[in-house]
């Protein structure tokens, strides 16, 4: 991971899927997981994202631990993810366009419908590495009171300064389109997968 200067954007995400992972329900989401880490891999502005307990590769980023809304599910974890990023406008470029763009398309077919947020942003110091409880807390504190520079989404976005944030729409297109550069073999292979 690379330190900048200043700070970085948090993000961590969560979902519970309609039935277990291993399942024939959720095949679509399971093959297409590899190509979205390496497309965020690819993406511009990323800096890097936390691993899985148990799993060879990326380090895990603190325990993993699980919102409240996982009780009752009958799910001991669930889909979720936490990683860094120069800007909200990389991060919205990498989530709505080219590869998890397709797997977004196609979520509802895997997951269940949600009550809380999908996911919750923050900005942390430059060279900080936030933990999964902190994205949990996060999450929780955003359903539960709403957004505010200390949790956000990007429907009511804050920068770096705490102040209310206008996304640069026109940056988000200008990256994508250098995204898209990059990850069309990654495109190509998750258009033929399995829904």
């Amino acid at each position: 991971m690379s330190a900048g200067v200043g700070k970085n954007l948090a993000m961590y995400n969560f979902g519970l899927h309609v039935a277990a992972y291993e399942s024939a329900a959720v095949e679509g989401f399971r093959l297409r997981e590899a190509a979205n880490f390496e497309a965020a891999a690819r993406a511009h502005g990323f800096i890097g994202r936390s691993g899985y307990t148990g799993e060879p590769g990326t380090s895990c980023w603190g325990q993993q631990v699980f919102p409240r809304f996982i009780e009752g599910s009958g799910f001991a974890t669930a889909p979720s993810s936490l990683s860094l990023w120069a800007d909200i406008e990389s991060l919205m470029a990498f989530s709505y366009s080219g590869v998890h763009a397709d797997a977004l398309k196609h979520a509802r077919h895997w997951n269940v419908r949600q009550s809380w947020p999908p996911l919750v942003l923050w900005w942390v110091d430059a060279g900080v590495v936030p933990e999964w409880k902190d994205g949990v807390e996060r999450l929780e504190y955003l359903h539960d009171k709403g957004p505010s520079a200390e949790a956000f989404s990007f429907k009511s976005p804050y920068g770096p300064d705490g102040a209310p944030l206008e996304i640069d729409r026109n940056r988000v297109k200008e990256i994508a389109a250098l995204n898209a550069g990059g990850q069309g073999d990654l495109l190509a292979h998750v258009r033929t997968l399995k829904i």
